[in-house]
């Protein structure tokens, strides 16, 4: 099976079971408030349906165009623009004739089901598969940075030990760019020395305009032969897969970052490499070295465990039990919550230029892997519910948010918005939605067709 294929059965899967769940959110409540459902649909059915029954009072449907579904609630003015039932006497199972706290606990239903999945499915992850990462402070001699250009920037060297962003302590490596990326400061450890540098406010900006190099920091590792290439001058020196070099003409190094420079003062010379092999054995090879400071071979790694041999870095691995996983998946929910408020509130400005990152459907895709994993699945499932929910919740008319403004204002006011003024404000956020999709969708295809 195709790897687009995958992960086109991935994201409609997630897609259908988010938008099910979310609807269902509001059906309940909806139901126990007897209030009248018309339409349950996953997807919309815009002149036509590819599925649909009547059950009761509900006529169940899936629609054919995949932007998310609804639940269309008799006397609510929503995304289907019916208005000339508002413009009979209010019926008592209408959503309109409903007390307004019973209005406002249907309309957050939703949310308040996304919200509930991925913390549920968080603490079902942390049961089953436990947690295993790098502790940041565990890296023996700092960070490695892969594109200097963008560590220049930041002000982020080979070798720094990065401490805290915006104050709070890193704890796991893998976390560090999302930090930098949602953050303000870091600090660091340059040779003995606290930094605390500011990071620059478009510093996101400078990541999307070159996605292959985002990932600009990892873990220093060894120089280990992957394979000597068939046509590389020194496929007959006696270099072999697995070698580790530790000395280049004489120079010791432990990490492969070193070598660059070693290498480039030797550009068209013959020196010696001093490699490990065979459970330390030490042997000297004699290489050339091209004119484009490299020996021709394919760098290999070594294992995590190789390296925590070695002393080079940790491996934590943590397994809960099913009490132990819910404060984890809690925990984990919430962490997820805050960095995509961070995200979220970079994005509403301007000046990050993290704007030209928002992605549509295609971005959202991408999000899942290549091969059937289903850790990762449930992973990004937790993700996008977490995502749905908070966007859902922008005070935006046509988004449940925009309900929400509208109850809370009637709830405090004890003024009720009139149904012309609730027509025009959920015509606005319909075209401001559209608008949206039109603009994250078209960021997919400018990127696609650029190569960014």
């Amino acid at each position: 099976m195709s790897p687009i294929l995958i992960k086109t059965i991935q994201f409609f899967l997630s897609l259908s079971l988010l938008i099910v769940l979310h609807e269902l959110g509001h059906f309940i409540p909806a139901k126990l408030f007897k209030t009248r459902v018309e339409k349950f649909y996953l997807f919309f059915d815009v002149k036509f349906s590819l599925f649909k029954k009547k059950i009761g009072e509900t006529v169940y449907g899936i629609g054919w165009l995949p932007l998310g579904g609804y639940v269309k609630i008799a006397g609510m003015i929503d995304e289907s623009m019916d208005t000339d039932a508002m413009k009979e006497e209010p019926k008592s199972w209408e959503f309109r004739s409903k007390p307004a706290w019973q209005r406002l606990i249907i309309m957050i239903g939703g949310v308040t089901v996304n919200f509930i999945l991925a913390f549920i499915i968080y603490v079902g992850l942390a049961y089953a598969y436990g947690d295993k990462y790098i502790p940041a402070d565990s890296l023996k001699d700092g960070v490695a940075v892969t594109e200097k250009s963008i560590g220049d920037e930041i002000g982020i060297q080979t070798g720094d030990k990065i401490l805290a962003v915006d104050g709070e302590k890193v704890k796991k490596f893998n976390d560090i760019l999302m930090e930098i990326i949602n953050g303000n400061t870091i600090t660091i450890e340059r040779d003995g020395q606290i930094i605390e540098q500011q990071i620059p406010v478009d510093f996101i900006e400078t990541l999307i305009e070159d996605t292959d190099k985002a990932r600009f920091i990892f873990y220093r590792t060894p120089f280990v032969i992957g394979e000597v290439a068939p046509d590389s001058q020194n496929k007959d020196s006696g270099l072999q897969p697995k070698d580790e070099v530790v000395a280049i003409a004489g120079q010791s190094i432990t990490y492969f970052d070193q070598a660059k420079e070693i290498l480039d003062r030797h550009r068209g010379e013959q020196i010696i490499l001093d490699v490990l092999r065979d459970e330390g054995v030490r042997k000297e090879i004699p290489v050339m070295i091209n004119d484009s400071a490299q020996i021709g071979v394919r760098i290999g790694g070594l294992t995590f465990e190789e390296m925590e041999n070695k002393g080079l870095l940790r491996v934590e691995t943590v397994n809960y039990t099913f009490l132990e996983s819910i404060p984890a998946g809690v925990n984990k929910g919430v962490s997820t919550l805050t960095g995509y408020l961070k995200q979220l509130k970079k994005i509403f400005n301007p000046d990050t230029g993290a704007y030209k990152g928002v992605g549509g459907f295609a971005a959202i895709g991408g999000l899942f892997p290549d091969a059937w994993n289903w850790q990762v699945f449930w992973a990004t499932t937790a993700f996008l519910s977490i995502m749905l929910a908070v966007l859902n919740l922008l005070p935006i008319p046509a988004l449940d948010g925009g309900h929400v403004m509208f109850l809370l204002y009637e709830m405090i006011t004890g003024r009720t918005p009139s149904d012309r003024f609730l027509e025009y404000a959920q015509m606005i956020g319909f075209f401001l939605l559209l608008a949206l999709v039109l603009f994250a969708n078209g960021n997919d295809l400018y990127r696609w067709l650029t190569g960014k």
